[in-house]
């Protein structure tokens, strides 16, 4: 019986989140009032009954590492399989690979000791909670080398860097570009043969190259047989900062939240035990996502507040993002904004953003 191994590949993941990628990469950037956007593809890994999955770090893995821990939270603490975190290697003198290359190269026997046949390798910047069955029966279905997950967008300026497929009517794909005018996104994620993993990496690796999916897929698409597998329900990309603040706020309207998490379909997380958020009589708090251990004094309108945020009396909080632990001091008003965590606005501060470019605050900041 076939079978599919994960990989979580962050080498290519840019910090493109300004302060929120300041000391953590974007994988373990808090999402969704309580998770971190890894969770997304680790948990859809896990539904999928893919059981060992890897974990390419590049750098600022430390808050990563204490997240995802021994992958518990994912029932992934196994004797035999889960997860493994796997950092960069740089004592290795004679070894001349670049970019993600080096990961595989140093880690290949981790691969060889696998018995899957096929590998899925995923970014973390497509969020979406989906079973990746589907995507795997396809892919031994069409008996493709290589299927590319891929879904449609409309045509805007935030997907303008992503890259975009063509495909023949009989879902093959012709063209892998950067092209604005074209719908077709690809998510990052697709399932390729070992064996030709294999091979692949290793003719990459003679000649210099840095990039796998670049170098190794694209490069071969004239003679590979690459097959794409669309995607139709509710997704988005994260790769800016206006991408992560619209698409979080978005999931405040309930049948946006409802698509992303739908009832008996979890995300899971690293479990942290607080109270109910509580509500006192001064609070006035209107469509927003308040999570445990929050204290409300003031006025919260439109806005996502992770644990343990504080809103004292008189506060205004509209339209913000607030990462755990911070406290907005009394008669304080923040307006479009991204506070990281274990921040304090002090009292009477006026801090307001715009819509289409909020104002972040770095953490463990007093402002």
């Amino acid at each position: 019986m076939e079978s599919l191994m994960g990989l979580i590949n962050l080498e290519h993941e840019h910090d493109f989140l300004n302060e929120l990628t300041q000391t953590r990469c974007p994988a373990a950037v808090p999402f969704a009032g309580r998770y971190r956007m890894i969770d997304f593809t680790l948990s859809n890994m896990t539904k999928s009954n893919i059981n060992e999955i890897a974990v390419f770090t590049k750098h600022k893995y430390r808050s990563l590492m204490h997240h995802l821990g021994s992958g518990v939270d994912w029932e992934l603490n196994k004797r035999h399989g889960g997860l493994y975190i796997l950092p960069p290697q740089e004592n290795n003198q004679s070894d001349m690979s670049k970019g993600d290359l080096k990961h595989f190269c140093n880690n290949w026997d981790y691969f060889e000791r696998n018995k899957s046949d096929h590998v899925l390798i995923s970014g973390t910047s497509f969020i979406s909670n989906m079973n990746y069955q589907e995507l795997f029966q396809h892919h031994l279905d069409t008996n493709a080398d290589v299927t590319l997950l891929t879904t449609t967008y409309n045509l805007s300026t935030e997907h303008e860097h992503c890259l975009k497929v063509d495909t023949a009517t009989n879902g093959t794909v012709t063209a892998i570009t950067s092209d604005k005018n074209n719908p077709h996104v690809f998510s990052g994620i697709y399932i390729i043969k070992k064996s030709l993993l294999a091979e692949l990496v290793e003719k990459c690796i003679a000649t210099y190259k840095e990039h796998f999916f670049i170098d190794g897929i694209i490069a071969n698409l004239h003679r590979l047989n690459i097959q794409s597998y669309q995607y139709n329900g509710y997704s988005f990309m994260i790769h800016s900062v206006d991408s992560y603040y619209k698409n979080s706020l978005a999931l405040l309207e309930m049948n946006n939240y409802k698509q992303l998490f739908p009832v008996g379909e979890k995300i899971y997380t690293k479990i942290s035990n607080h109270a109910p958020a509580k509500y006192n009589t001064t609070s006035n708090v209107s469509k927003s996502f308040i999570a445990t251990g929050g204290v409300i004094d003031g006025a919260v309108k439109n806005s996502l507040l992770f644990r343990g945020v504080k809103v004292q009396k008189g506060a205004v909080v509209k339209n913000a993002i607030i990462l755990d632990d911070c406290t907005i001091e009394e008669n304080a008003h923040v307006e479009n904004i991204i506070i990281d965590k274990e921040v304090t606005v002090s009292k009477n501060q006026f801090l307001k953003g715009s819509e289409k470019q909020p104002f972040i605050v770095a953490k463990q900041k007093t402002v």
